[in-house]
């Protein structure tokens, strides 16, 4: 069983969740709740989880805040909105990473992952947590699971719900086997110009030379190799991608063109650039971005041994309505793709796959 509710266009969070709770109607065999809302209650996020517990009676409840949520066929940004999914799931099938396990991953957890995996994590992330990319590390070695996510986008402190309501750098749920049966990654971005350069001088996130040529020229070839009604476009919509190593040229880790310096012919990137590794030249292209999410959507739900019963999606800020339109325009591709199953996410301030941090994507898992 899975259910979902959601609600907006009121300022009174307590009016959204009673409108939630009615939404759900009966839920007394519920044993997990999945909640997002959006930064307007932000500093209300605990007051909702409590209510929430009170009101249905379910007493474990995983989410966090984002600028924006999805859920259904909506997507709420930037606007007073709350949504909620429940499921009947046993509560064997699941523990919990509580925002409490903040300097290091429990070892009854990892203990329970070896047993049960493999496993999908769900997790949320605060960026503005040093810990956050120690504890990321510790879930590459995490065993048997496979982690996906995000980071949850406020303006206010960030606060996360696994079971207990806190702040960490990461909290979030693990599943048993086939609760979770596929998830998927969708890039933003398309490549330009000649494909993939190795960085062959570089000094922090500063990058002097691109297959021993000034960084620069080489940035200049890729626009000039694109159409001249292309490159203005281009020049807008500029971003550097690093592919992961060991995969193929579709998975790579997008990062801002932080700017560019003419004097030294260098490039300045929003990540280390280190030496000996490639970089592709990319541009944020919504038509490109169209095309892949269907394609990642048609793929994710092959891999599906059955249909889908409900779905999570954590999407970034940059696309959604700044990349794909107004009008929820992301969402009905997605499920034009998927069906029309109970969904729920958040746009995040960074998107989490393979216990990778990635920027510009959206990150799907279907629910069996």
């Amino acid at each position: 069983m899975f259910k979902l509710a959601h609600a907006a266009g009121s300022t009174d969070w307590m009016a959204l969740a009673e409108s939630c709770v009615a939404e759900l109607g009966d839920v007394r065999d519920a044993t997990l709740g999945f909640v997002y809302a959006t930064d307007a209650f932000a500093a209300e996020f605990d007051a909702i989880v409590a209510h929430l517990r009170s009101a249905t009676g379910i007493a474990t409840w995983v989410g966090t805040v984002g600028i924006g949520i999805v859920a259904g066929a909506s997507e709420y940004f930037d606007v007073p909105a709350l949504a909620t999914m429940v499921t009947d799931l046993a509560a064997e099938k699941f523990q919990l990473l509580r925002p409490s396990s903040a300097d290091a991953l429990p070892t009854d957890l990892a203990a329970w992952t070896r047993k049960h995996g493999p496993t999908v994590a769900v997790v949320h992330g605060d960026g503005r947590d040093q810990r956050l990319n120690d504890r990321l590390a510790d879930l590459m070695d995490f065993p048997g699971a496979f982690v996906v996510g995000g980071l949850g986008s406020t303006r206010a402190p960030l606060q996360q719900v696994a079971g207990e309501i806190g702040r960490g750098p990461l909290a979030g749920i693990v599943f048993a086997r086939d609760t979770i049966m596929a998830t998927g990654l969708t890039q933003g971005c398309a490549p330009i110009g000649h494909g993939r350069r190795r960085i062959t001088k570089a000094d922090g996130n500063v990058v002097h030379t691109l297959d021993e040529h000034p960084a620069i020229e080489a940035l200049q070839a890729d626009l000039l190799s694109l159409p001249e009604h292309e490159r203005t476009l281009a020049v807008r919509q500029l971003h550097v991608a690093l592919p992961v190593v060991g995969s193929d040229g579709a998975d790579y880790l997008v990062r801002n063109l932080v700017g560019i310096d003419p004097q030294l012919g260098a490039i300045i990137i929003g990540d280390m650039a280190e030496p000996g590794r490639e970089l592709i030249f990319v541009r944020r292209d919504p038509a490109a971005a169209t095309l892949d999410l269907r394609r990642m959507a048609r793929e994710t739900r092959a891999r599906s041994r059955v249909a889908p019963r409900a779905a999570l999606y954590f999407n970034c800020l940059a696309r959604g309505p700044n990349l794909f339109g107004p009008d929820s325009e992301e969402l009905a591709t997605l499920r034009a793709e998927i069906g029309d199953v109970p969904l729920i996410g958040m746009f995040c301030d960074g998107e989490i796959s393979n216990a990778r941090l990635y920027g510009y994507t959206g990150v799907l898992a279907l629910f069996s």
